[in-house]
């Protein structure tokens, strides 16, 4: 693995070691003996190669020293400059500036060849965490499988509820409505002119001095009354019956219905035939 980068900056190193050195000796081999301009492209190699030994010691050792760092980048700045300098001196100085850099360059590929090291990890580290990551995946994802077939069910859940509610309500409404209007017909024969006309001709022949009435039938629950009970107790007259009824009547607010002030009435254990109680009713809600 470390292939990867210490053989592009050992390559990059010798051809930027092998260039300077040829340039000094090109460039200085004019003005002084060439054996002087080798040995000075030697020195400038030479310093570069050892501070890069040392700094690659430290780095095997755990450590690290800035000075030696700040002398390997000198040098560097140094090879890159006798590059630059002789490249402005030659007739065809785009070519030589476009290699001056390989100086820099090496110095750069070492830097990242020594993070490549310090973040290197083992093959078993490696395949850990590859082990975590993918555990992690795998439980995000039955996580949101299971979050979405929840969120299904609950929708399907609540779908059902909503509809058999409607189908509730509108069994309701259609109740309601057909008891309405067979109220509303019951009370329309009842106030009718010719009712009491007629009922009166069908039972007189049966039961003759009887007048019948006819009064609408009290939705409610009913207790039986024994007959010792109806005989026992004593009659009220219709004074004391209006103001029992209108005492009971007004005994919440707002005031009660006639079948809430009728169920009371029955309740408190007075008696009075339904006749009588609604005509009372009447008289004082009028």
């Amino acid at each position: 693995m470390n292939a990867k980068t210490v053989l592009p900056a050992v390559g990059m190193t010798a051809v930027s070691m092998v260039l300077t050195l040829a340039v000094v000796v090109m460039w200085l081999g004019t003005a002084m003996p060439w054996p002087v301009a080798v040995v000075v492209g030697l020195g400038i190699d030479g310093g570069w190669l050892a501070t890069l030994a040392y700094e690659r010691r430290l780095a095997a050792q755990g450590d690290h020293s800035t000075p030696v760092t700040a002398v390997g980048w000198s040098f560097g700045l140094i090879a890159t400059g006798v590059l630059i300098a002789h490249a402005l001196t030659e007739e065809s100085a785009g070519a030589w500036l476009a290699v001056a850099w390989l100086p820099i360059a090496a110095k750069a590929l070492w830097l990242v060849h020594g993070l490549w090291e310090r973040t290197a990890l083992t093959g078993e580290a490696l395949d850990a965490i590859q082990g975590i990551q993918q555990e992690a995946r795998d439980e995000a994802a039955v996580a949101r499988a299971r979050l979405r077939a929840e969120a299904s069910t609950e929708e399907t859940r609540l779908t059902a509820v909503t509809q058999a509610g409607a189908r509730v309500a509108h069994v309701q409404a259609r109740t309601a409505d057909t008891l309405s209007k067979a109220w509303s017909t019951l009370e329309s024969a009842r106030e009718g002119e010719d009712t009491g006309r007629a009922l009166t001709s069908v039972t007189t022949r049966v039961t003759p001095g009887v007048t019948p009435r006819w009064e609408l039938p009290v939705w409610g629950p009913t207790e039986p009354v024994s007959a010792f009970a109806l005989e026992s107790a004593g009659a009220l007259t219709d004074e004391a019956l209006d103001a029992l009824v209108d005492q009971i009547r007004h005994s919440e607010t707002p005031a009660l219905s006639y079948r809430e002030m009728a169920s009371r009435f029955r309740t408190a254990g007075h008696s009075a035939s339904e006749v009588r109680l609604r005509a009372a009713w009447k008289r004082v809600a009028a």
